[in-house]
């Protein structure tokens, strides 16, 4: 494993972004897109777009009201023709995947240190 400078993960923005909505992606069975809060502009950066290939471990409706972390300063990138506005943090293992989620609820857009 490369080791990484505490430089590098600082350049980082993770944040807690609670889902308000989430459907499949068109022509897809793995993607699903999301949309996600997190909260006003200055603290976090407002409503967006996040696709993530979760499918085969979770249904779009099971995301909905729930808060996970995201990294939120990644270039936007279109995956089938959805612009995805940041990367959902989340674990795999040879059981399948495992969604990480604050313990209790916090504020959206509340950065992770």
């Amino acid at each position: 494993m490369e080791e990484s400078s505490h430089d590098d993960f600082s350049k980082l923005d993770i944040r807690v972004g609670t889902v308000i909505a989430a459907e499949m992606v068109q022509g897809t069975d793995k993607l699903i897109k999301c949309t996600v809060d997190f909260g006003d502009p200055p603290a976090g950066g407002g409503i967006r777009t996040i696709v993530s290939g979760i499918a085969q471990w979770k249904k779009p409706e099971e995301l909905v009201g729930r808060q996970f972390p995201y990294v939120v300063n990644l270039a936007p990138r279109m995956l089938r023709g959805v612009e995805s506005q940041g990367m959902l943090m989340a674990a795999s293992d040879g059981n399948g995947g495992a969604l990480l989620a604050p313990e209790r609820a916090v504020p959206p857009g509340t950065k992770l240190r």
